[in-house]
């Protein structure tokens, strides 16, 4: 093991013991699968520039291009640390004379996250003044600053904490490769390597592919009848696999489209992940439905989808408004249909948001197809479409791996059949007139005058409102 001197950490040499940079080729034993793995993706932290900093900016770090970034395995820490505490990896991110650091877990294969052990390695961050704790599995967390674990609030405040999942960090190598983010060519075979061994089944990476157990007695408890309760830990814990199998849906869909796709979660929802929590049992427990929504770069709308425990079925959905430039319902259809033209019409079926509060129609996009006529309702104009694809699973619903296969094949088929032919209607771009002629002067003094008049008007009435607001 070798010793870190202070040339290489500067003001941070106080931190550590002893450690070994990070290596592309760690030489360890055959059983450290988790230090092989972890070694090989700092190393590229270091070594492919726009890799490490992009991942670290999302976590809010400062980088530019001045930016050096340095890695460490088998770190011992000077205070709080001995054999049986001991983090995987230390990240020391250096901008000018500011220094960002954070330690590193990493778990493999079937392994998953202690919270002893991680509120362990938060003591130790505070003691060393370590800025934050980042942990790596295959977990899955909906956002990089959410986790997979929960963590007490004491905890919590000894340092940030954040988490990114093998798959996340494998999608967002191949993304980078695919869109060409990396120039340089030494840097692109490196992490073009990284991303063949993490493909690899030797390297322990892999997706979310079952539900928990607690899945099969929430689903048959729906079935029976029986009511869902926010409290119940079987509830949560479906919630919480219900999470880590979007975020994974996200990542499979950014892969094969070349895109990053995200799971859209809304704003309050980002700040507090315990209300998220809560909002989505209140859902379960009183639609009996998980929902997610996912936001694909350049389609006409996001991506819902829902898996309705009482009904044993996927449902995926986007919603486009109707093209006001058409004045009936059947042109309006038709300029959606004409979409649809390539789409296979099983599964899929049209609702019809209708103006006002009035309840919304649905029809099979096979009958539209033939007879559009049969969608019009009287004194009526669609001012929405909805399309929905639906799939019903039967028994396979409540199988933990089965639930899995059908829903990410069910929202890769929506995403065929549907998403990629569904264009945003835009209103056309005003046309000059073909008399380009200014108007005459008196028809630009008729414009004025009738101008202030109006303004005098308005005067009128706001001084009337004041007067009224007054003696009230």
């Amino acid at each position: 093991m070798t010793n870190i001197s202070s040339q290489i950490l500067g003001d941070k040499s106080e931190l550590l013991v002893s450690g070994e940079r990070a290596r592309l080729f760690p030489v360890l034993a055959e059983t450290s699968k988790e230090g092989r793995t972890l070694s090989i993706l700092l190393a590229c932290f270091e070594t492919v520039d726009n890799f490490g900093k992009s991942l670290l900016s999302d976590l809010g770090v400062k980088v530019g291009a001045k930016t050096q970034i340095q890695t460490y395995t088998e770190v011992v820490l000077k205070k709080g640390g001995d054999k049986s505490v001991r983090p995987d990896g230390l990240i020391v991110v250096k901008t000018g004379a500011t220094t960002w650091t954070a330690l590193v877990e990493a778990k493999v294969g079937n392994s998953d996250l202690n919270t002893e052990q991680l509120e362990n390695y938060l003591e130790i961050a505070k003691l060393n003044g370590i800025d934050a704790l980042i942990t790596i599995s295959n977990q899955f967390a909906p956002l990089p600053t959410h986790h997979p674990v929960q963590l007490s609030a004491a905890a919590l405040k000894k340092a940030k904490v954040a988490h990114w999942s093998w798959m996340y960090l494998l999608t967002q190598a191949t993304l980078q490769m695919g869109n060409d983010e990396v120039k340089d060519r030494e840097q692109r075979v490196i992490l073009n390597e990284m991303v063949r061994f993490l493909s690899h089944p030797s390297a322990g990476v892999k997706g979310f592919d079952q539900m928990p157990a607690a899945w099969t007695n929430v689903t048959g408890t729906v079935q029976a009848g029986g009511a869902i309760s926010v409290k119940s830990d079987e509830a949560q814990e479906v919630i919480g696999a219900w999470y880590q199998e979007t975020r994974d849906l996200s990542l499979i869909l950014s892969r094969q489209l070349g895109e990053d796709v995200n799971v859209k979660v809304s704003r309050a929802h980002v700040h507090d992940p315990e209300l998220r929590m809560k909002d989505d049992l209140q859902t379960l427990a009183s639609d009996n439905c998980l929902r997610a929504v996912f936001d694909v770069p350049n389609t006409a709308g996001v991506i819902d989808i829902c898996a309705d425990l009482r009904k044993r079925s996927v449902f995926s959905s986007m919603r486009v408004a109707a093209p006001t430039d058409r004045k009936s319902t059947k042109a309006r259809l038709n300029w959606l249909v004409k979409q649809l033209q390539k789409s296979k019409p099983d599964d899929i079926h049209i609702r019809f948001i209708w103006p006002g509060r009035g309840q919304s129609t649905q029809h099979p996009l096979a009958v539209l197809r033939d007879r559009p006529e049969v969608a019009e309702e009287a004194n009526k104009v669609v001012s929405s479409f909805e399309v929905v694809f639906f799939r019903d699973i039967g028994a396979k619903f409540a199988q933990r791996k089965n639930f899995i296969t059908e829903l990410e094949q069910t929202l890769a088929d929506f995403y065929e059949q549907v998403g990629q032919h569904l264009k945003a209607w835009q209103p056309a771009a005003p046309r000059i007139k073909e008399d380009r002629s200014e108007p005459s002067d008196v028809n630009t003094e008729a414009i004025r005058a009738n101008a202030e008049e109006a303004v005098q008007e308005r005067d009128h009435q706001s001084n009337q409102s004041d007067s009224e607001e007054s003696a009230v």
